[in-house]
């Protein structure tokens, strides 16, 4: 299964009225999650969050996808 690279931010229970309102909610959770937090703490959190995500998703091969994708990939970069 291929890394899915379209807009996938959606409520399960409801519609939004915009393609990317889910993904604008999601982005501000996200900034407020980091606000007043020092850059340690900050680089804690998206550890924390990143680990949690990937163990959701679980599939090494959508994972290295997605690292490959994002510059994790010292061949590319």
């Amino acid at each position: 299964m291929p890394l899915n690279l379209q807009a996938n931010f959606h409520y399960p229970d409801k519609s939004t009225q915009r393609d990317y309102s889910a993904g604008d909610d999601f982005y501000q959770l996200l900034i407020d999650s980091h606000r007043d937090l020092s850059d340690d703490v900050s680089a804690a959190l998206n550890a924390r969050l990143i680990l949690l995500l990937a163990n959701h998703i679980g599939d090494i091969s959508i994972l290295q996808q997605a690292l490959h994708l994002a510059g994790g990939n010292k061949d590319t970069a």
